[in-house]
C-alpha cells in the first residue's frame, strides 16, 4: 500500500494542476448562470442571488473525499471510470456529475467450500459446522468419490482494482464458482489413495495456480493468496470400507518392510559364509598343493641320493622310518647273546 500511495500522490498532484483551470472556468460559468438567472427575475432585489452562488460553491466543495489507508478510490464521471486515487484527501465532481467507489484492497476475504457455519448458542463458540455435500463430493480420476472441504483466501488486486469493480459482477460468487471448478478438475486428475494421503500440499498449490489463471483470464482483479484443505475423506457411506482398505495396505507395507529387513540381514550373512567357505577351500588347496610339491621335491632329492648309493640310502630310510614309528610306543628288547638257557631271555623294558 505504501508503494501504491507513493505512486498515487504524484498522479493526484498532476491531475489537480491540470484540472485547476477547468475548475475555475466551471465556477465562473456557474456564477454567470446564477447571476443571469437572478437578473432575469424582476421581482428580486440586489443581492438576492447570493444564496444561489453560495449553494453552487457548497455543491462543488462536496466533491472532496477521503480515502482510507486500506482503500483505493475509483473516480467516475457520468458513470464512466476516469482513474483511481490513493489514501488521503482527493477530489472528484460531486453527484450527480461524478461519484466515487471505495474498495478495501488490503482486506483478506475467506470463502468456505463444502461446508458453512450456522449460529448456535448451544456451542462454546456460538457456531456449528454444516456440511454441503453438493459442493464437497467430487469424482476422482480412478472413479472414486472424495469428500473435499477447503478454504480460499483472496483479496482485491491493488494494482487493478478497476477490474474487480467493473469487469465482473457478484465477485464473491464468482470466486467460489472458480474455486469449486478448479478443485474438481485437480481432484479429477488424481487417484483416491494418493489424494487421501500424500498429495494434500500438491493439490493446494495446483488449485491456487489454476484459480489465478482463470481469474486472470476474466480480468477479475482478484489475487488468490492461499488454498487450504480442511479435510479430504471418502464418503460417509463407505468410510468403514476405506478404513479396512487402509489398514490392509498398512499391514502389507509392514510385512514388506519386515521381509526386506530379514532379507537385508540374512543375505549378507549367507554371502559372508559363502565367502569364508571359498577362502577356506582356497587355503586348503594352496596348502595341499604346497605339501604335495614339497613331498615331490623331497622324493626327488632322496631318489637322487638313492641312485648314487642304493644300499646306504635304503638302510637310512629304514632306520628313519623305524625311528618315526617306534618313537611313540613302549619297546621290549630281548638279548639273545647272554648264557641263559633256551627259552629264557633277559628282558629290558623301555618307555617311549
Amino acid at each position: 500500500m505504501a508503494a501504491l500511495g507513493n505512486q498515487a500522490a504524484p498522479d493526484l498532484g498532476a491531475k489537480a494542476r491540470r484540472d485547476a483551470p477547468e475548475f475555475e472556468e466551471f465556477l465562473k460559468r456557474g456564477q454567470e448562470r446564477s447571476n443571469n438567472l437572478c437578473l432575469g427575475q424582476a421581482a428580486w432585489v440586489d443581492g438576492a442571488c447570493l444564496p444561489c452562488s453560495v449553494g453552487t460553491i457548497v455543491w462543488l466543495l462536496s466533491g472532496f473525499y477521503t480515502v482510507g489507508p486500506n482503500e483505493v478510490g475509483l473516480n467516475k464521471i457520468f458513470g464512466r471510470y476516469t482513474g483511481k486515487t490513493g489514501p488521503g484527501l482527493n477530489y472528484n465532481f460531486p453527484i450527480p456529475i461524478g461519484s466515487v467507489e471505495k474498495l478495501q484492497v488490503t482486506d483478506r476475504n475467506t470463502i468456505n467450500i463444502g461446508f458453512t457455519y450456522r449460529q448456535d448458542s448451544r456451542t462454546s463458540n456460538g457456531q456449528v459446522q454444516l456440511d454441503l455435500p453438493e459442493e464437497s463430493l467430487m469424482l476422482t480420476g480412478d472413479e472414486n468419490i472424495a469428500d473435499v472441504k477447503f478454504v480460499v483466501i483472496w483479496q482485491i488486486d491493488p494494482v487493478h482494482p478497476e477490474n474487480y469493480a467493473f469487469n465482473i459482477s457478484n465477485q464473491r460468487d464468482t470466486v467460489k464458482a472458480v474455486a469449486e471448478s478448479a478443485m474438481r478438475e485437480v481432484i479429477g486428475r488424481g487417484q483416491i489413495q494418493r489424494i487421501l494421503t500424500a498429495e494434500r500440499q500438491v493439490i493446494e498449490t495446483d488449485v491456487q495456480e489454476l484459480m489465478q489463471k482463470v481469474l486472470n483470464g476474466y480480468k477479475a482483479g482478484i489475487l488468490v493468496l492461499q488454498v487450504q484443505l480442511q479435510s479430504v475423506d471418502p464418503p460417509e457411506q463407505v468410510i468403514a470400507a476405506f478404513k479396512d482398505v487402509t489398514a490392509a495396505q498398512q499391514d502389507q507395507n509392514r510385512l514388506r518392510n519386515e521381509a526386506e529387513a530379514y532379507a537385508n540381514r540374512v543375505v549378507p550373512e549367507a554371502r559372508g559364509k559363502a565367502a569364508a567357505i571359498v577362502q577356506e577351500a582356497e587355503g586348503y588347496r594352496l596348502q595341499t598343493v604346497a605339501e604335495a610339491t614339497g613331498q615331490v621335491s623331497r622324493f626327488n632329492k632322496i631318489y637322487e641320493q638313492y641312485k648314487k648309493a642304493p644300499d646306504v640310502t635304503r638302510e637310512r630310510l629304514y632306520l628313519e622310518t623305524m625311528e618315526r614309528v617306534l618313537s611313540g610306543m613302549d619297546k621290549i628288547i630281548l638279548d639273545q647273546s647272554s648264557g641263559q638257557s633256551q627259552g629264557s631271555f633277559p628282558i629290558c623294558r623301555l618307555g617311549p
